[in-house]
Parts: structure tokens; sequence; C-alpha cells
């Protein structure tokens, strides 16, 4: 048994490892045509913008810049220009790399480090399951275990606390108005785009600060992988001359203020009693059976626990806890009913005809295990759309935040449905239906996938009108590829997209009352 268990966690491993592989690829390849920087508007009003969390940046303390004509600011002009005398090909590729936008490249790193911790923990000897640990991050499982609800909701805090930061930024730019060192000296070369933003504080400085200490609570063993990306990140600025050293530690001290808001809110969210206990899984069983349902159960072997059961108490960032439940649909067929056997036949059909069309769409969004899940999917959807618009860093971070509110707020809303209902999978209920990629564990009803592509196609569509249908056309693809995949019936995908787009339409509505209108 022991040389079992062994010869499955390997075999485990080595599909998480070719899973993160391709994932690691798929954000290399999307980096390497991202442009540098260079916004069409630097939205100078930004500090009149309505803020997540923040409500007086006076609050924070940022103090005023050295002169430019002091000895320190000199000594900062000369360590731009002994870095600009000898630039080797590697310091090139790290401006390069970085000069894409801050906001862009974190969002990266953070995708990154979700495909690596999305990976379920695997069964002790006596059949039982781990669970990780954020008061012991380093014991197995390791925390976190970064599945599609708390992806979310780390996506989501990441992104509001880089926005509401870039927001306090402008107010303490406007305050002390200094210009760029190559404004300020002429020996200094600008090898990024000019900026017509004042320097102090850095905006790149802010996002790291505030990325940083969001990441280092949500991703605790990561922590020398995020010091060393942070450090590039300000090396970066130095060398391209776009900042001197004080302007990024004043940048940098701002983004952990901020971010302090942020951290403090995600530890009394109640993400971290989501788990629940036997007595809870015991009861949706006990609750299910006696409305006169077949309730679901884990289809793995051994049996695993519910992913999550109580991830629908989580605070949500777009409404309150009350609208939660209001944005509960109504019941799914009843497991008796011949209209559930219908769902479930054509299920089984899918799961019986596969043609390759469809198994093409299956895998393009299967987003499993080793993957940055379905809110990262869309980040990435994201991403691609915005470098086409030439934002400035600080309307990225407004239009990610957008978005991943509505997907962790979607996520809360999706789980509290399937929770509720405790509906069981088509393939519990015909042993016949064989998915065509894996079997989530938790319940069907509605298609979490469907959740978040709906909620994620209606905030893209409002920030970029332009493009039509190609979001909400997306969002279908990615639904009914649950079907094709044998995954999720038809009602739980329609259903699905029907409350994603609800939820999105609360970012929608933030959105058109934020004060930073389309920068369109």
């Amino acid at each position: 048994m022991k040389n079992y268990s062994t010869y499955i966690r390997l075999i485990t491993l080595s599909f998480f490892v070719l899973c993160l592989a391709a994932c690691k690829k798929d954000i290399v390849d999307r980096s390497a045509k991202y442009p540098a920087l260079n916004p069409a508007n630097e939205d100078l009003n930004a500090d009149t913008w309505k803020t997540v969390l923040v409500t007086d940046p006076t609050v924070f303390t940022v103090n005023a810049p050295d002169a430019t004509n002091s000895p320190a600011y000199v000594a900062d002009l000369n360590e731009i220009k002994g870095y600009q005398r000898y630039l080797s090909s590697d310091q090139l590729a790290i401006i390069k790399y970085w000069s894409a936008g801050a906001v862009l490249r974190w969002n990266e790193i953070l995708r990154y480090l979700v495909a690596k911790h999305n990976l379920p923990p695997y069964q002790n000897q006596d059949g039982s399951y781990p669970a990780p640990s954020s008061a012991n991050p380093f014991a197995y499982p390791q925390f976190p275990f970064s599945n599609p609800p708390y992806a979310a909701r780390a996506y989501a805090y990441v992104s509001a606390a880089q926005y509401d930061a870039l927001v306090t930024a402008y107010h303490f730019k406007k305050l002390y108005n200094r210009s760029a060192p190559y404004v300020n000296d002429a020996n200094v070369r600008a090898l990024i785009p000019k900026s017509s933003l004042p320097s102090y504080p850095s905006e790149d400085a802010v996002v790291e600060g505030a990325s940083v200490e969001m990441l280092k609570l949500l991703f605790p063993t990561e922590i020398s992988y995020i010091e060393q990306k942070a450090a590039e990140e300000k090396q970066y600025r130095i060398m391209a001359g776009a900042n001197v050293r004080g302007e990024l530690d004043a940048g940098e001290s701002l983004g952990k203020q901020v971010a302090d808001l942020f951290t403090a809110r995600a530890r009394t969210d109640k993400a971290g009693a989501a788990i629940g206990n036997q007595a809870y899984w015991t009861l949706l069983q006990t609750q299910t059976t006696a409305k006169g349902e077949q309730y679901w159960i884990s289809l793995e072997s051994p049996k695993r626990p519910p992913m999550l059961p109580l991830f629908n108490k989580v605070k949500p960032f777009l409404f309150d806890t009350t609208t939660v439940v209001a944005l509960r649909p109504p019941a799914p067929y009843s497991t008796g009913s011949p209209e559930f056997k219908q769902a479930n036949d054509e299920v089984l059909y899918y799961s019986q005809h596969a043609t390759r069309a469809n198994m093409e769409q299956v895998t393009f969004w299967a987003d499993g295990i080793g993957t940055y899940t379905p809110p990262g999917h869309w980040n990435a959807i994201a991403a691609d759309e915005f470098v086409k618009q030439n934002y400035s860093e600080v309307r990225w971070a407004r239009n990610f935040a957008l978005l991943n509110m509505a997907e962790m707020d979607a996520a809360i809303v999706c789980w509290d449905t399937k929770y509720f209902y405790f509906n069981p999978r088509p393939s519990q209920f015909n042993d016949q239906i064989k998915t065509l990629t894996g079997i989530p564990n938790f319940p069907s009803y509605s298609s979490g996938h469907s959740n978040f592509s709906a909620a994620a196609a209606t905030v893209l569509t409002y920030l970029l009108p332009d493009r039509g249908t190609k979001f909400s056309d997306l969002a279908q693809q990615a639904a009914l590829s649950r079907l094709y995949g044998a995954i999720h019936t038809r009602q739980d995908i329609e259903v699905g997209l029907t409350t994603g787009a609800a939820v999105g339409q609360y970012a929608v509505q933030r959105g058109q009352n934020d004060g930073a209108g389309s920068g369109n």
C-alpha cells in the first residue's frame, strides 16, 4: 500500500509539473508581445476617482522629497548614471520586461503563483485528507491550495489594493509635483517612454509595495520569490532613468500602508473558515435528503471533503451578504424528475459523441489543477485586450479591480448556490457518463465556469464596448465546454451564465460611478 501511495503521488506530481509548465509557457508567450507602457492618457484626475477601501489619502504618511539640488538627490541621480554607463544584456532584458507595466507584470506573477499552488492535497494513509493551514504554511499540504474560489479572492484583493494605492499616489504626486530624473538632469537617459506625471512617489513602487504585502499574506511560502521580483522592479526603474531611489522608497512605503487596509480586511472576511468541518458536511447531506433530493457526493477515491462549502459566508466587495442570498437562483430540476433525467441524458450523449471541435473547446477552457483557474484565464484574456488600449497604470489597476471583484463575488454567489442545493454531478447520477476532463470536487448546480465567465464578460464588455459580443461569445464557449466535457447539464450552465452576469452588473454600476470615465 505504501509503495502504491508513493506511485500515485509521483503520478500526481508529474501531472502537476506538466500543467504548471504549460501555464508558465502561456504566460511567457503572452509576455513576449507586450510593448512598453506608453499611455495615451495619463489620467491626471485619478486622485478624484472613487476608491475601494481608502477614504482619505491624508491619513497616510509620505514625507516631502529631498530638494533637487540636495546632496541626497544628486547621489540618487549618480546611482542612475552609474547603472546606465554599463548596462548588461540581462539588465536590458529586465528593463524590457518591466516596461510593459507594473500592474500587468504583478498580475502575471499572481497568475503564476495561483497555478503553482493549484494542487489538491493527497490523502493520508488512513484515507483522510489533510487541510492546508495558514498558521503553518510550510507543513504538508503547503498553504494555500489555490482552488478557483481562493484564486478569485486573491485576484480581487491584489487588484483592489493596487488600485487604491495608485489613486492615493496621485494625490501625493500632485502635492509634491517633482519632475522625473531625466527632466532634472540631461545626462540621465530615459530608456522607457517618458511620462508627464510627477515622479514622487513612484507609481511602480506603489504597485510593488501593495502587491508584495498582499502576496505575502496570500502565498506565505513564496516570500523569497516575491521579494526577488520586487527588488528587480525597483532596480528596473533606476536603470531606466524613470525614478531615483528616494521616489521608490516613498512609493513602496505608501503601497504597503494602503495594503494594510486590505490585509486587515482579508484576515476577517471569513475565508479562513470556508472549509467547514465534518458536522457541517454531514448536515448538508441531511438537509438535502429531507427535501427528498439526492445529495452530491465526492466522486474521488477515497472521497474528498467538499471544496470550501462555507465560501458563501466570505465578505463580498461589490454588495452585502444579503445580496448573495437575493442572487441565489431558483432550485434545479428535482433529482427524481423527468426533466432532470432528460438533462443528464444530454450530458450522456456528449460524453459518448465527442467531436474534435468540442474537445478543443473542452481543453481550452478546462482550467483544472496546475493552471491559474477560470478567473485567471479571464485575467489573461483581459490583459491581452488592455494592452491594445494604451492605458495608464492607474486605469490598468482600476479595470482589473472591477474585473476581479466581480470574479470573487461571483465565486461567493456560485458557492452559495452549490451548497444550498447540494446537487449531484451528472456522472454521479448516471455512471455511464464519463467526463472528458476532471470532475470538480463540489456540487454541480450551478456551473462555476459559467458564473466566472459571465461576470467577466459583463465587465469586459462594459470596459471595451467596441469589442461587440466578443466576450459574451467567449463566455458562452466556456460554459458550453462544461456540457461538452460531461461536467455539467445545460441547466447548470444557463443558470450560471445568468447569475454571473447579474454579479458583473454590480461591477459595471461601480465603474459607472467611480469618476474614471471610459478611458477609451
